[in-house]
């Protein structure tokens, strides 16, 4: 239940997004009364039923307007932004919206005496990173440590749970494509067909993160790189994919030169697939770097993927598929 004689009010921008749900359910869980931010509010009421009456407000807001920021977050004892992008379009541009948007949102808290902020990046942040996206995420981290030292940073990695965009994008195409790509993997077997590394995060293990740093004034002015307790090739995320889908299909390596060509027409589409972008992304590997605390530093035990897409790759099995599960 929450204690409303000793209300703590977390402001959250970008609450009605894949990791902002579960975040307002965890700080919901831990007492927090939570004014969830978001553009439209209609679309946001379901966040209500997360927490006791009244405990739980959605909050229209736009991150890009000072004005509507000031408000969300006057009176406000803590303050956590999500807000972020994976591919530009028209005004909402990876500088605007990770950067100068994060900017004004930490100089406000700033200007209200919040010191309890955490703000989300991601794994791979860089300001002399060939993307344009992890450079935005680093120029965002340094506006916001440089209006508020006390911030702490999360950087997640590719980050699964039941609504997000990565296993559910590939397990659709199980449906409609006789193989799945495995970009940057090699057409050539003995030079390795696996493309780039990745360390998934369970959405829980980071919405527990930031609660936790909230909590723990020993965070202050830390970075932490939340990812989970295995790493995978791109190949092998697939195969997972394969695997709890009870699907078969074929892995076709597509180097990076054909992705990118692809991509160039994939991200003229109103909700791109794939960018050049994130091609760029995907020439590094995205793993924990080691130098940066990280989950197990919080307390978490990280969550394996084997543990959770089951649940929801489910879904995309054949009904025939289906049916032998169930009499097995």
């Amino acid at each position: 239940m929450a204690n409303y004689t000793n209300r703590r009010i977390v402001t959250v921008f970008g609450a009605s997004g894949f990791i902002g749900r579960h975040l307002v359910r965890r700080l919901a869980k831990d007492g927090w009364f939570v004014r969830a931010v978001c553009r439209d509010t209609e679309k946001a009421h379901y966040l209500r039923t997360m927490g006791d009456v009244g405990q739980i407000t959605p909050w229209g807001g736009d991150v890009s307007d000072p004005a509507s920021v000031h408000v969300a977050l006057d009176g406000a004892d803590a303050c956590v932004n999500l807000v972020g992008v994976l591919y530009e379009s028209g005004k909402a541009t990876f500088e605007k919206i990770h950067s100068t948007d994060a900017k004004l949102v930490a100089e406000t808290a700033a200007s209200f005496g919040i010191t309890n902020f955490v703000q989300l990046s991601a794994l791979g942040a860089d300001k002399n990173a060939e993307a344009e996206y992890a450079r935005s995420k680093a120029a965002g981290e340094e506006a916001t440590l440089s209006a508020m030292p006390t911030a702490r940073i999360v950087r997640p990695s590719v980050v699964f749970g039941p609504e997000d965009n990565f296993f559910n994008l590939f397990a659709g195409l199980c449906r409609v494509s006789p193989f799945l790509p495995v970009i940057g993997g090699s057409v050539i077997p003995y030079l390795g067909d696996g493309g780039p590394k990745f360390q998934p995060v369970y959405v829980g293990d980071v919405a527990d993160a930031v609660v936790q740093c909230l909590n723990d004034a020993a965070t202050q002015g830390k970075t932490f790189e939340l990812v989970g307790p295995r790493v995978y090739s791109f190949a092998d995320l697939m195969r997972l994919v394969l695997k709890f889908s009870s699907r078969k299909r074929i892995l076709l390596p597509v180097p990076f030169w054909v992705a990118e060509i692809e991509a160039f027409f994939l991200e003229k589409l109103p909700k791109p697939l794939l960018t050049r972008d994130q091609i760029k992304l995907m020439h590094n590997d995205n793993v924990a770097s080691g130098t940066c605390p990280g989950l197990m530093d919080l307390g978490i035990k990280p969550t394996p993927c084997e543990a959770i897409l089951p649940s929801y790759l489910r879904r995309y099995r054949t009904p025939l598929a289906q049916s032998k599960i169930a009499n097995s």
